[in-house]
């Protein structure tokens, strides 16, 4: 059984006991349990319930595991031809890492 869950703003497949790196949530602590009540599709065993545009009464509770874990560095060059104008900025995304425990449909 799976879900798929929107979690600030991007959709995830969801199932038990699998990590999901998140875009950073602001008040999360480390063990904390967090819930998303936005399921926009369950699939269970082939049966597929289509929300409009949730699915009623399903959510998916998660644990934090960390609550920041930094991607990998993203380096952004900017440069003009002929004119000596380059410009280097580095960008490093911010992440939660949660665990899925429960998927209630």
């Amino acid at each position: 059984m799976y879900v798929i869950v929107e979690i600030n703003g991007q959709q995830f497949k969801a199932e038990e006991g699998k990590k999901l790196f998140v875009h950073h949530i602001q008040n999360a602590e480390n063990g904390a349990t967090v819930e998303f009540e936005k399921v926009l599709l369950v699939d269970n065993n082939g049966t597929v319930t289509v929300g409009a545009p949730t699915v009623e009464g399903a959510k998916v509770v998660c644990e934090v595991v960390s609550p920041l874990v930094k991607g990998d560095k993203v380096l952004v060059f900017h440069k003009k031809r002929r004119k000596g104008y380059r410009k280097l900025n580095g960008h490093r995304q911010q992440f939660t890492e949660l665990t899925i425990k429960q998927v209630i449909a």
